[in-house]
């Protein structure tokens, strides 16, 4: 059974006089409908993927309020939904993961953006920045400059969030430019309440169907000759429109400060960056834990495009100002400069000057660049405390080092029991036998592979883009090179930017396609290729492992087939021996063409999803439940540990060695193993050793199996010494 929002559902038909209570990225769910949205598409990723997630288990609830939801093959799909916005006053809303989605939509929204929008558009971006971050260290910034689309970045508040998003539609329709939404992990994630609102069922939607479409009009069209008009209005109505929108409705927040003795400086902070500030203005002794400020700020809800009146009417009459904005290049800034010498303002600007030019902005990073600025405009401020408090955390680190010694790095690693743990260890035991081979990595919880025991891949270049990479590497080698994608790389980006290019040039490569039966990374959502519910059911019944279920579902092979790949293997991912096999084949073989390896094995946490809970019942029932486990026969053991070297399952790990006259630890499977026989299989496919046993461990067992275990341990106890 699949991730159930039950709950969250329940809190987006909540109307006007009750509470809403949630995380960030829930807030903004519920507030596109009450802002009359009439289409919804995205691509999942975090920190935004809840948004499609629920809205897409909503659908029963949508069409009462006539909202179209579309799970979208890509990021370019969904941004080329709202081009429905062009002509019509629908007003849609797409969502992705951060610059790597909009990079993957640059296309449709530079076009989208060219003849700008009738309906309103808001564009919801999870910017995964920082150290904690999934992605490349890019913004977003850059390309709503390029393009001419509103940027907001909403200080996370609840409240003010979901404001903002009625606003963000308002400001799209009185300028026609696009607006994009940049939420921060915190800001997805920060917990709180706001005053709900009734959904509003959008003017035209699917249970009210225009006419007639809109008559044709040339200037619509993102095509030249009217692009060069399109520019024009960019610069001359549609930044000053939005702007205006922006000053009127007051979108950023000037926060006055309540220390006389500091209104000569100021601090103009991005708004999501707002709780981090508070914290560090806590730390340097100018707020307090309610976040009540001494010095004036200018919180910027929205970073793009800036209002020069607003920011010089913000810096009139002060020495200095400090501009925190978290990413390179400091484009905030240097806007900020431009403004101020255009009036002629002498302010003093500084920004990365003082604070760290790259990196997220945590307390610990703002803290030192707050110091530097008010050393050198307020000296009357103590801020010895701060200083004290940096150098305690320094000392604090340096003890933790000095008692604990190195500490491991944990490298993020595939789930217990994942399918495509057993096809890395069978890639990692092919290549001892015919040499190393180039490796295009791809993004997907395969590219967990790239860490240790497996060290495989040489590139990443993108979602799907993995057979595509190694073009042109494959003519410079010796040896054939492998492209690892997933099925959801394969649907997102793969099939064309990969096969459909490696047919057409009849390339030699191997493609290995690792097909669990969902999008995983993001969250396991289905796929073209994901099993359906009676195929699931039937598995539940057979308590099959992996081969019943996605046996059934050759959505891929036929495309491949279909398309002319002649060289196919089928290949269970947990049959190491064969996965291995067929990886050599692949190698060596005098084929000359593209050679497919499908891997199948279903997600084991979509599996495991599933099929606890069907166990619990039947176990709830009293009927007999059989599961099977793996272990390690101690005796055996020889401590040598290549079974971990080639498996990295986190239920395979060390213990102490029972033998007083054997210093080595020996393996061991803890709790938690849910037998998918990687560590039997990989033994028996690298010739390791023979002390991993399979044992089936048997819940309401039958009278006749209670009678042999009772035989059995009988006879076994006769032959135990005594």
């Amino acid at each position: 059974m699949e991730v159930q929002f039950t709950e969250e559902i329940a809190h987006l038909q909540l109307g006007q006089g009750a509470t809403f209570h949630g995380e960030g990225i829930m807030a903004i769910t519920k507030a596109i409908l009450q802002s009359g949205v009439a289409y919804v598409g995205g691509y999942q990723g975090a920190p935004v993927s809840h948004l499609m997630d629920v809205l897409v288990q909503s659908k029963a609830y949508l069409d009462t309020l006539g909202v179209h939801v579309e799970a979208c093959s890509n990021e370019a799909s969904a941004a080329a939904m709202l081009g429905a916005s062009i002509h019509y006053p629908l007003r849609g809303c797409v969502t992705w993961k951060s610059i790597v989605g909009t990079n993957v939509a640059a296309d449709a929204l530079s076009n989208l953006a060219s003849p700008g929008v009738v309906g309103g558009t808001l564009i919801v971006v999870g910017e995964d920045y920082g150290e904690g971050a999934s992605v490349v260290q890019e913004r977003t910034h850059a390309f709503a400059m390029k393009s001419t689309i509103a940027l907001f970045d909403p200080r996370p508040d609840l409240q003010r969030m979901v404001d903002l998003v009625e606003h963000a539609y308002a400001l799209s329709e009185a300028s026609n430019m696009p607006v994009m939404m940049g939420l921060r992990i915190r800001a997805c994630h920060v917990r709180g309440s706001f005053a709900a609102r009734d959904n509003v069922a959008p003017r035209v939607s699917t249970r009210d169907l225009m006419d007639e479409p809109a008559g044709f009009d040339y200037s619509r069209l993102s095509h030249p000759p009217v692009t060069f008009g399109h520019e024009k209005l960019k610069v001359q109505q549609r930044i000053p429109a939005a702007q205006a929108y922006i000053e009127q409705h007051r979108l950023n927040e000037h926060v006055p400060g309540h220390d006389t003795a500091l209104q000569r400086l100021g601090i103009v902070v991005q708004g999501g960056l707002y709780p981090t500030l508070i914290r560090a203005l806590q730390r340097v002794g100018l707020a307090d834990a309610f976040g009540d400020s001494r010095i004036p700020l200018l919180v910027l809800n929205v970073t793009y495009p800036l209002v020069p009146r607003e920011l010089c009417g913000f810096c009139a009459g002060k020495d200095a100002v400090l501009v925190l904005e978290e990413g390179h290049p400091e484009y905030i800034e240097k806007d900020l400069v431009l403004a101020l010498r255009r009036q002629d303002m002498q302010t003093a600007v500084h920004g990365k000057d003082v604070i760290t030019t790259t990196g997220e902005y945590t307390v610990e990073a703002l803290v030192p660049g707050l110091v530097a600025y008010l050393e050198r405009h307020a000296p009357a401020i103590d801020t010895a405390a701060a200083r004290g408090w940096l150098a305690a955390n320094s000392q604090r680190r340096a003890d933790v080092a000095a008692t604990l010694g190195p500490i491991p790095a944990r490298p993020p690693g595939f789930c217990i029991g994942c399918p495509e743990r057993p096809v890395f260890a069978a890639l990692k035991l092919a290549q001892d036998q015919v040499g190393r081979a180039h490796i295009a990595a791809d993004i997907g919880c395969h590219s967990f592979a790239t860490f240790e025991p497996f060290n495989s891949g040489h590139s990443i270049l993108g979602y799907g883009m993995s057979l595509a990479s190694r073009a042109g590497v494959s003519p410079m080698m010796q040896r054939r090179s492998i492209a690892i994608m997933g099925d959801g790389g394969f649907w997102h980006n793969g099939l064309l930017t990969g096969v459909e290019a490696a047919l057409f040039n009849h390339d030699d490569a191997v493609l290995v396609i690792l097909k669990n039966g969902y999008t995983s990374a993001t969250g396991t959502q289905d796929i073209i290729s994901t099993p359906d519910d009676e195929v699931k059911a039937e598995a539940e019944r057979q308590v099959a492992l992996n081969q019943s279920l996605v046996d059934k579902n050759k959505t891929i092979e036929g495309t491949l087939k279909g398309m002319g790949v002649d060289w196919l293997r089928v290949v269970n991912s947990y049959d190491v021996s064969a996965m291995r096999r067929t990886v050599q084949e692949a190698l060596t073989t005098t084929y000359d063409g593209l050679k497919v390896i499908v891997a199948e094995g279903e997600c084991m946490l979509e599996r495991q999803r599933r099929v606890k809970p069907w166990n619990a019942a039947r176990l709830k029932r009293g009927e007999r439940v059989e599961r099977v486990k793996y272990g390690v026969d101690e005796d055996v053991c020889t401590g040598d540990h290549a079974c971990i070297r080639l498996s990295g399952c986190p239920t395979l790990t060390i213990r102490d060695n029972p033998d007083p006259l054997r210093v080595d630890p020996i393996a061991t499977v803890i709790d938690g193993c849910v037998g998918c026989g990687l560590c039997g299989a990989n033994a028996h496919a690298a010739t390791l050793c023979p002390s991993f046993y399979r044992a089936e461990v048997i819940a309401n067992p039958s009278l006749g199996e209670r009678l042999m275990a009772a035989v059995r341990q009988t006879l076994t106890g006769w032959l135990r010494p005594a």
